[in-house]
């Protein structure tokens, strides 16, 4: 059941924390009309945008930059082949510009051929020392403290707690269990293609340069099924990439919630939406207002953005 404290304190006491608070509260108590039972409280979000930041690009595209420079004088033909090229100069809008195609090309590059267990100790190295360019932060830090906050508040009410995320699986799985408290059987992305074989005698799982799927937009409904087994009944995003997994959870059967993050501030992190290259936001306002979702104004329902 729902504590009396405050379950979210980095929140104002906006509309929006009221009804997430109050969802939370009508679902979990004993004889409400709304109750759901604890093995369908299915809670899935979203990661960048949703989680932590992701400006001025994805922040695991940062972790293919970085890879991709490391392996340039292996591979000179990438000074004039994009969007290797735009990387090499220092060129970020020019490489935002090339939109997924040209991040799944430095993925592609810079997270296959290799096996599982490398992947995971290339991430667990980089992350010991990079920085965030804008903020300075380590990567890890720019995570948003009323989401933490509220994956918390849900699985105290027995939510089961889920990351659907465009971002690559592997790479959530090294630090999400820990910094999100979500673990690595919860955690759904987009997928490397794999192959089981032998190096040196022993048995691994080869990591291909080639990609299984893309974990975005129709195909988030689509993964949750085939993942989760059963539809979400609340579900967090900011983008038009989280429409169909917030209209497949708010349409259901019985109480739903669907919620945006709506990046209004400017100051603390970054203001936009529609003309955005990365987590672009317009056909999901429309679509929103009219299905009922909430939307979280950054700005003004959070007191603070990152964790302290």
């Amino acid at each position: 059941m729902a504590s009396t404290t405050d379950p979210l304190p980095s929140w104002q006491d906006s509309a929006v924390k009221k009804q997430i608070i109050a969802f939370v509260t009508q679902t979990t108590t004993p004889g409400s009309d709304d109750f759901i039972a604890v093995a369908d409280r299915i809670a899935t979000f979203d990661n960048d945008g949703t989680l932590w930041s992701e400006k001025p690009i994805y922040l695991q595209v940062y972790f293919a930059i970085d890879r991709v420079k490391a392996m340039a004088d292996q591979h000179p033909e990438w000074k004039t082949t994009e969007p290797f090229a735009s990387l090499l100069k220092g060129d970020i809008e020019a490489l935002s510009a090339q939109g997924l195609d040209g991040i799944m090309k430095l993925v592609m590059a810079s997270h296959g051929n290799m096996t599982t267990e490398a992947f995971h100790q290339a991430v667990r190295d980089w992350l010991k020392t990079a920085k965030h360019p804008t903020t300075g932060k380590p990567y890890t830090d720019m995570v948003y403290q009323p989401m933490l906050e509220l994956l918390d508040y849900l699985r105290a009410n027995d939510y089961q707690t889920f990351i659907v995320s465009g971002g690559g699986i592997e790479f959530m799985r090294v630090w999400a269990p820990e910094v999100y408290q979500i673990p690595t059987a919860n955690i759904v992305g987009t997928t490397l293609k794999a192959e089981y074989t032998y190096i040196d005698g022993k048995p691994v799982i080869r990591r291909l340069s080639e990609l299984d799927f893309v974990n975005d937009k129709a195909v988030k409904p689509v993964t949750i099924q085939n993942f989760i087994g059963k539809r979400p009944v609340m579900a967090f995003g900011n983008s038009d990439g989280d429409l169909q997994m917030l209209q497949w959870t708010k349409t259901g059967p019985g109480p739903r919630l669907s919620l945006i993050i709506h990046h209004t501030d400017d100051k603390r992190e970054w203001a936009y939406d529609r003309d955005s290259s990365v987590g672009r936001l317009d056909k999901s306002f429309e679509v929103g207002k009219k299905e009922g979702w909430l939307f979280v104004d950054m700005k003004n329902d959070w007191k603070t953005i990152y964790k302290p």
